[in-house]
């Protein structure tokens, strides 16, 4: 049975940038929800220091969870040798973090789509990068995740294997036990994209995932698709909301899933509308499992 952790998407801010929350505040929180752990973000302020990783491996294991996967952004597609260098340092020190936390799951990105680049010099730099990581990842049991993935909020330009042509090339290039896809079926429409075509194209890849869901705040998704590849409408157009409420078809997705043989890790990212939502999130997700992966 896949299991089910919750992404503190709402708190962002709070947590990242003005200390406004602490860590042990969102672990508070999302304790009643009754799920299996929370995924990590590598840039909470309070996670630069690394005393503070075993103090809250501890804080989430006393509270019945644990802290399965690590959310990071590297960016490997810089044309600049140095600067790729420290990102795969970084890299590596995400992976450690990983571990320390117990967990088993560590994102990789490909980076920035930079204007000057093409599609093969991307592909390229970013497995170059990514391949270096896997050894370090391999020698502490921690799978590199790609995700399907928009563009991190710290970013100029948007995430360079948006598109399902440029990632299914990318993720198809990578041949490793220790690799993985983190899919997440709505940041396709950000690309003008349809999830079930990319998850069809690499369900048997697929490790974890991230359950989000959006909906049209205005227009059609005709007309997401008409502006540039769907992410300029991203503020526009689109918004999160609860799962199970927007436009993924889950039923389909848990279908194919279930197909390909996954029994893994499920992360919510939701709640921006508060922690009504996600307790609603959790509910709708435990219903669909229990249909799906009944024992």
């Amino acid at each position: 049975m896949p299991k089910i952790a919750a992404f503190p998407k709402a708190f962002m801010q709070a947590l990242c940038k003005d200390g406004s929350m602490k860590i042990s505040e969102w672990i508070d929180l999302a304790a009643p929800l009754d799920i299996d752990g929370l995924e990590w973000y590598a840039g909470f302020l309070e996670m630069e220091n690394k005393k503070n990783w075993p103090v809250f491996r501890r804080m989430v294991e006393d509270k019945g969870m644990v802290i399965p996967m690590m959310c990071c952004s590297p960016d490997f597609t810089h044309r600049d040798k140095a600067f790729r260098e420290k990102e795969i340092q970084k890299q590596k020190r995400w992976i450690e973090m990983t571990d320390e936390l117990g967990g088993k799951y560590c994102r990789v990105l490909s980076g920035q789509y930079r204007p000057e680049l093409s599609v093969e010099e991307g592909i390229k730099l970013a497995k170059e990068c990514i391949e270096t990581c896997l050894p370090y990842a391999q020698s502490l049991g921690i799978t590199l995740i790609i995700e399907n993935h928009y563009k991190d909020d710290f970013w100029e330009y948007p995430e360079f294997a948006q598109k399902r042509e440029i990632f299914t090339k990318l993720v198809n290039s990578i041949h490793h036990p220790y690799f993985g896809v983190n899919y997440d079926p709505s940041n396709t429409y950000l690309a003008g994209e349809d999830p079930l075509d990319l998850l069809y194209d690499v369900s048997e890849r697929v490790v974890t995932m991230h359950a989000s869901d959006r909906y049209l705040k205005n227009g059609t998704i005709e007309d997401l698709r008409k502006e540039e590849g769907g992410a300029q409408g991203y503020a526009k157009r689109l918004s999160h909301g609860e799962i199970g409420q927007g436009m993924n078809d889950y039923d389909a997705i848990f279908s194919e899933l279930k197909r390909v043989g996954f029994d893994s890790w499920i992360s919510i990212e939701d709640g921006v509308d508060g922690m009504d939502q996600l307790e609603r999130s959790v509910g709708f997700l435990k219903k669909k499992i229990a249909q799906y992966w009944h024992q």
